[in-house]
Parts: structure tokens; C-alpha cells; sequence
């Protein structure tokens, strides 16, 4: 061959004149031209796809004649020489039917149509040996080319085997196992019969058959036969259902059957398909988009578009999604219910500073309480409610110690402790939550928190001005330092940390403090991930904690 490409384009434009409808005769050069195209160029020129299918509906008819009726030379030299869309030699099964065969379901449901005949699709499925849903999902592709095809829903019930019914087409049924069972000179033990998965229903519908009988003359129980043969008719009849040949199962033995579990009645929906009032056997694939090449060439005024589908759900929308910090708070949350805390209310933003500061045992002079770190409330500036004999135990202890402690030796000021600011940490929550508990006679708590603080951070990739702080507090008798470590350890084993190593730190309000570091795969190193201690006398004695 010369240019193959300009000789295939030439055979795509031939073949563009034939209209399939009132049928195609083949020459005897077609099976060597089919034999010469690649399954590529078959794919590519639709008028050559078209023809292709034809040719393959021809086969698939010779295959199909009867013995009286043989194959024609062309049609052996077609089976011979015709390759699928694989590349292999068309292959047909013994009843001539090869799903493989088709490459295109809705051009081979078009050729079928043009013979003038309607089409079941689970008549044309069950030929095609396809599963159903394959088909309708080229009837659906049929169907968006306006006119082509008409479709008629049907409504069918279908017998189909349950797995039971499966086991008895495959092995026989329970009665004709029992009867092959049995010994045909002195019969079987019964309970020889009935270790068998299908021994209790065989013996009792083998006995109803007539097929068997019960023998107590010689003290064991025996089955012995009374019969030299026995038809299995069930699984007969299971076999006739299982191809479809229905009409050779009566409605008494159907009834029988599903009484026995060993059929199911399923509704099927289908569609019956004609030809359109458009009909064709040639489809023209729509242009999805308008694309500025149209605009500029002037082809989109003789371009066919595909028509919207205003009924379509669409793509859903990104939207509605937990955002990543909600996911993690969640995540957190459930992690310390299962650990039997419960959670402490966290919706006070704004805190005095003598709550934030001073009940944690934090000086006024600390840097952490300087402008520079913390945001004050302008208005209401102050706050001026606080329990009197409680701030006084505070500042007692601040300025001339106290339970245990020097203290800080300042002049401790209350209008310094009325001072509104954003909370910088939401320990003050479990300053408050201690200091209730303490007054309303204590008792072991686990408590929780994971909400929103508030620093005056200079702004960089790995700090905000606003950000959530987690939180637990245990008040029991008798904790140490292994208890709290112990905590850490199965808190983020839960969380998926099991690598942790703990640091000496400082805090105004714990007494030892510890930083928690976890070792990261990715990064290779550690990071600090927490920060703990448990807390001093000098911050709970004060709230009236017992000793």
C-alpha cells in the first residue's frame, strides 16, 4: 500500500453512502480489507466502526443457523479472518453469542433496530451475554441524540436461584444425594445420612418421593432404597429456570421451589427500544463547548452541541466540609471522652486579668502581662466583681507568700487585676472551674477545654494573633508526676504519638513543669507538642483546696 492513511479515508467516505437500514451485502474482498485495518483505525472513522458492527451482526447471524442450514464460505472466511476492536480473530462462542464481538453497544443496537423489529434490552443483554446495566448505559448514550430512539419502559419478574438452589444445579438436589447415598444391597445408617450438610431435608423428601424407606428391624435405624432408580426432577427443573426456559417448570412445582428457598421471584425494570422518528444508523458525536476556534472559523453555525440536561444533579459543590481545625477539635473532643473527662464551658473571650494573671499565681511585673503581649479591652475596661475573700487570699500571697511560699514580695495592686483583656490562655477557664470546685466541696474531676486564645504576637508563618489552645485538668488525692506523664503517654498514643520525651520547664503556675516533645517521620526531628505540670500550692490553696 501506498499512503494507508489517505487509502482508510478513502474507504471511510465509501462506506458513508450505505445506510445499513435496508441491509448491507458484503463482496468477497471484505473479510481481506477487515482483515487488514487495526483496530485503531476501526476505532477512529465512524462510517468504518459502523460497517465494522455490521459485519460482526452478519457473523454473529451465520453462527447462528442451524445445522441444516451451514455456514456460507464467506461467512467462515469472515470468522476466520474478521478482527475484534483487541486485535485477536473473532472468536464465537458455542450458542454464537460474544459479548467480546461488539465494540460498540450503540451502534450495534442501531443495526439491529434497522432490520425494522423492536428490541428488549434484557432480551438483547441475555444474547449479548452482558450484564444489563451495560446495555442501558448505551441505550442511555442512544438517547441523548434526540430522535434516534424511542424507548418503552417494562416492568419483568424474574426467577432467579438462590445460592441453595445454585448447590442442588451443581450437585443434585438433597433428596437425590440421599438416594445416591444410600447402598443399594442393606441400605445406610441413618446417622451415616444426617452428618451430611444435606441429610435431614434429603431423607424427609426422599421418603415423600418414595425413594427410600425406614428400616428398624435389625435394631440400628437403616435407609435402605425402595426403588432401583430415582429422576431428579428438582434439579431438572432448577436447571430449566436457570437458562430461562420457564415453561418447562409448572406453577405447582414453582411453588414448591420457592417454598424451599431454593428460588427468588426479582422484579427487573427493562426498556423496549424502536427506531426514532430521527433514526439513523450514523451518529454525529455533539460538541460539549463552544470554543473560541468555532467563534473564529465560523464552523460552530454547522457544529451540532449537546443539548444541556437542565435535570442532571451537576457536580456537587466543595462545600459544607468541616474546616481542618473543626476536624482536629472533634477528633480531640472524642479522644478525652473516651478518657472520661467531661468539658468545661470556654465561651468567656474576655477575662480580667486577675482570673488570666494573678490566680495563677503570675506576677504583675511578668512580661507576659506587658502590652506587648496581650490585648486589653478598652471598653468595658475593668471589671470589678471578684469573691473578696478570695482575692485577698491572692494577694496576700503574691505580695507576702503564703501556704509554703515567700511569695513574690510587691506591692500587688487590685486595679492592676481588674484590667480587662483577651484571655491569653484558657487555664484561667480551669482557675475558675478549680475554684468552684473547691468551694462546692471537692471531688476527683477530669475536665476538659479546646477553644480560641488570644496573644499580641508579631505575625509570621508560625504565629497568630488568635489560635486554639487544648486543654485537660485532673483534680484527685495523691497524683505525682508519673501519674501526668502516664496521662501524656496514652493521650497522644491515642492521637498517634508513641515516641515522646518529656523536658524540664518553667511556669508560674505548676511546680514541676514539663515540655512534651514528639519525634516526627517526616521532618525527622522533634517537636515540642505540649506543654504540663501540676499545679502549685500557692494557686490552689488559695482557692480553699483541701490539703
Amino acid at each position: 500500500m501506498g499512503d494507508s492513511t489517505a487509502l482508510v479515508n478513502q474507504l471511510d467516505a465509501h462506506l458513508s453512502f450505505f445506510s445499513y437500514i435496508d441491509g448491507y451485502v458484503p463482496s468477497s474482498i471484505d473479510p481481506s480489507v477487515a482483515a487488514a485495518l487495526t483496530a485503531k483505525e476501526v476505532a477512529k472513522h465512524q462510517h468504518i466502526a459502523r460497517w465494522h458492527v455490521h459485519i460482526e451482526a452478519l457473523v454473529r447471524e451465520k453462527e447462528e443457523c442451524s445445522s441444516s442450514d451451514p455456514q456460507s464460505a464467506f461467512g467462515k472466511q469472515l470468522l476466520k479472518q474478521f478482527p475484534t476492536s483487541d486485535g485477536h480473530h473473532c472468536r464465537m462462542t458455542a450458542s454464537g453469542d460474544s459479548s467480546s464481538a461488539v465494540t460498540d453497544l450503540p451502534l450495534f443496537i442501531l443495526d439491529q433496530l434497522a432490520k425494522g423489529q423492536e428490541l428488549s434490552s434484557l432480551e438483547l443483554a441475555l444474547k449479548l451475554s452482558i450484564d444489563h446495566q451495560k446495555l442501558i448505559g448505551a441505550v442511555k448514550s442512544l438517547l441523548s441524540h434526540e430522535g434516534v430512539i424511542v424507548t418503552r419502559d417494562i416492568t419483568e419478574k424474574r426467577v432467579e436461584l438462590t445460592k441453595e438452589g445454585v448447590d442442588f444445579v451443581e450437585n443434585g438436589s438433597a433428596e437425590y444425594r440421599t438416594f445416591e447415598k444410600v447402598a443399594k444391597e442393606g441400605g445406610t445408617p441413618q446417622n451415616e445420612i444426617m452428618k451430611e450438610s444435606y441429610g435431614k431435608v434429603g431423607v424427609s423428601k426422599a421418603l415423600a418421593a418414595g425413594w427410600i424407606t425406614i428400616d428398624k428391624s435389625g435394631g440400628a435405624v437403616t435407609v435402605v432404597r425402595k426403588v432401583e432408580s430415582a429422576v431428579d426432577s428438582v434439579a431438572d427443573q432448577l436447571k430449566a429456570l436457570k437458562i430461562g426456559d420457564e415453561t418447562k417448570v409448572d406453577d405447582k412445582s414453582r411453588t414448591e421451589l420457592k417454598k424451599r428457598k431454593l428460588i427468588s421471584e426479582v422484579t427487573i425494570k427493562a426498556v423496549i427500544l424502536s427506531r426514532g422518528p430521527s433514526f439513523t444508523t450514523t451518529l454525529e458525536k455533539p460538541e460539549a463547548d463552544l470554543t473560541p476556534e468555532m467563534i473564529a472559523s465560523g464552523s460552530w453555525k454547522t457544529t451540532t452541541f449537546k443539548k444541556y440536561n437542565f435535570d442532571a444533579l451537576g457536580v456537587q459543590p466543595a462545600s459544607g466540609y468541616l474546616h481542618p481545625l473543626m476536624k482536629v477539635r472533634s477528633e480531640f473532643r472524642e479522644i478525652f471522652f473516651q478518657m472520661g473527662f467531661s468539658e468545661m464551658p470556654t465561651n468567656q473571650y474576655v477575662e480580667s486579668s486577675f482570673w488570666n494573671f494573678d490566680a495563677l499565681f503570675q506576677p504583675q511585673q511578668h512580661p507576659a502581662r506587658d502590652a506587648h503581649d496581650t490585648f486589653f479591652i478598652s471598653e468595658p475596661a475593668v471589671s470589678t466583681t471578684f469573691p473578696r475573700d478570695y482575692l485577698e487570699r491572692v494577694k496576700t500571697v503574691h505580695s507576702e507568700g503564703g501556704f509554703g511560699s515567700d511569695g513574690y514580695n510587691y506591692d500587688w495592686k487590685e486595679e492592676e487585676a481588674q484590667k480587662n483583656v483577651m484571655r491569653t490562655h484558657t487555664t484561667a477557664v480551669s482557675a475558675r472551674q478549680l475554684y468552684r470546685l473547691a468551694n462546692e466541696g471537692f471531688k476527683p474531676t477530669k475536665m476538659f477545654s479546646i477553644d480560641r486564645v488570644f496573644r499580641n504576637e508579631t505575625l509570621d508563618a508560625t504565629h497568630l494573633a488568635e489560635f486554639h489552645q487544648v486543654e485537660g485538668v485532673i483534680a484527685e488525692k495523691n497524683l505525682s508526676l508519673s501519674h501526668v506523664m502516664g496521662l501524656f503517654r496514652e493521650f497522644f498514643r491515642k492521637c498517634g504519638l508513641e515516641n515522646l520525651r518529656f523536658k524540664p520547664t518553667y511556669n508560674p503556675y505548676t511546680e514541676p513543669s514539663m515540655e512534651i516533645f514528639a519525634y516526627h517521620d517526616g521532618l525527622k526531628k522533634w517537636v515540642e507538642i505540649g506543654n504540663s505540670g501540676m499545679f502549685r500550692p500557692e494557686m490552689l490553696l488559695p482557692m480553699g483546696t483541701p490539703s
